[in-house]
């Protein structure tokens, strides 16, 4: 439902179409020269000119592929990552439309480095409005309690109470839940399900609604979306089962009836496979080349200093499909100590003086991106297991989930860690937490994530991480 009661959130997405139109339309007029200098814009020269026809074919041209890759569908909930993807997908496809034209009016004498200036400085000045636009919102809404949403929790399942902790957690998204109604009983719940419907109907502050569907009844359901339907709000639903939370869902009608479908990975295209080994050669050449080369030699020597061994070690870890490969580090331990199958912990005696330093700042992981090279590892994927672990956490952990997350090669890095969950694994919901990462990650793959996850672990490398021990 669109309607949104006392807000003002519809006028944005009309005033950023306007925007990105005015845009297109002053850099045409300021690095293209169709010959109209000089004529009035409302004579019929001008209106017959190839500038007008240019003008009309982009901006017509732009909202039509616009509209169809909902560019202007970014919402509170939306990723940088998201729209970053949906602003180079725009990109390439505007930079068709014009070169198209181009190719049409050939009497058009117009350089290729202008051409690219136009589209380079028509899409950043439309990206970077659309970014200060994003956080603009945010810091409003964390900081000045404005443009905020009402809503209402119908449900106490595991789902619904990861949704109340988002809720609670990240005020930049501007949710104030107001309660949660359950007919199980329990001291956070605010009352019974025929009680949320009585405050439904006594309260219009009420933005959205989000019913846990493996609670409710059919008939609770229904009636909930007929109050939503004559009060206008939105309703949502939570899945039945966390696992279709991790899926990339698309519905299609069959005669007016929403049939769901699971759509292919990514990484079982052989185009991106092949995408994203390109990305980890040319990436791990540079690192190997830039820095792995001479940061060897420095520590080298500090390692030779404080204690005997070698500078590499290297460790069975499994890989693609299960397969066995050799794991290589900077040496981090006192020698013999490294080979114990055991993670390390925090105050771990075995961590030289030099290792300590290596672990902190992750450095001690650098020389896997030779294994990389080699094929055995990518630069993002799920982290690899020590032999001693994978039978003892593949019987934690749903079988699926557990064989699926060994079908991409084990990464440098991966979204499990970025989010929190790296190094010793104390519980067993540490390791759940790990899978659950795994397969989003896997399931959802792109460039730009992949970007996104080796820029946080700069930050992360950064600023430290207290579990880099």
């Amino acid at each position: 439902m669109s309607y949104i009661r006392g807000r003002f959130s519809w006028l944005l997405r009309p005033a950023l179409i306007c925007f990105d139109i005015a845009v297109i339309i002053f850099f045409a007029s300021y690095f293209i020269d169709f010959k109209t200098f000089g004529l009035p814009y409302w004579s019929i020269g001008f209106l017959k000119s190839k500038a007008t026809v240019f003008v009309f074919y982009v901006s017509l041209l732009w909202l039509i592929s616009a509209f169809n890759i909902k560019f202007y569908n970014v919402y509170r909930y939306t990723t940088s990552l998201n729209i970053l993807s949906l602003l180079a997908k725009q990109f390439f496809i505007f930079s068709i439309i014009v070169f198209a034209f181009i190719g049409l009016y050939r009497s058009i004498e117009i350089n290729k480095i202008t051409i690219l200036k136009y589209l380079i400085f028509s899409i950043s000045a439309i990206g970077i409005a659309k970014f200060l636009m994003f956080y603009g919102l945010r810091t409003y809404r964390r900081y000045l309690n404005g443009n905020h949403r009402q809503v209402l929790i119908i449900g106490d399942t595991a789902a619904a109470k990861e949704l109340q902790n988002f809720f609670k957690n990240k005020e930049k998204y501007g949710y104030d839940l107001l309660g949660v109604y359950s007919d199980i009983k329990s001291p956070d719940i605010s009352g019974s399900v025929k009680d949320a419907l009585n405050f439904v109907s006594k309260n219009e502050s009420i933005d959205e609604i989000y019913c846990a569907m493996d609670e409710l009844t059919e008939t609770q359901i229904n009636t909930f979306v007929k109050y939503a339907e004559l009060n206008k709000f939105n309703i949502k639903f939570i899945p039945k089962t966390s696992n279709f939370l991790n899926k990339r869902l698309k519905t299609d009608f069959y005669n007016y009836l929403p049939v769901m479908s699971i759509q292919e990975v990514a990484l079982n295209s052989p185009f991106n496979r092949v995408l994203k080994r390109a990305f980890d050669v040319i990436f791990s050449l540079l690192v190997i080349v830039f820095v792995l080369s001479w940061m060897s030699v420095i520590l080298f020597i500090l390692v030779k200093l404080e204690s005997k061994g070698p500078l590499f070690y290297k460790h069975k870890r499994n890989g693609i499909n299960y397969k066995e490969f050799d794991c290589y580090k900077f040496r981090s331990l006192r020698v013999n100590s490294s080979e114990k199958e055991d993670y390390v912990k925090k105050q771990d005696n075995r961590v030289t003086k030099v290792g300590k330093f290596l672990r902190r700042t992750s450095l001690d992981e650098l020389p896997q991106f030779i294994n990389v090279l080699k094929g055995e590892m990518s630069v993002v994927g799920p982290r690899p297991h020590m032999l001693a672990y994978t039978e003892a956490y593949s019987k934690k952990i749903d079988t699926y989930n557990f064989i699926f997350r060994h079908n991409v090669k084990p990464g440098i890095t991966g979204l499990a860690q970025v989010k929190g969950f790296r190094g010793e694994i104390k519980s067993d919901e540490d390791i759940i937490n790990r899978v659950k990462y795994d397969i989003f990650y896997i399931e959802n793959w792109s460039v730009l994530l992949d970007l996104d996850i080796i820029g946080k672990t700069i930050l992360s490398i950064i600023k430290g991480d207290e579990k880099a021990y």
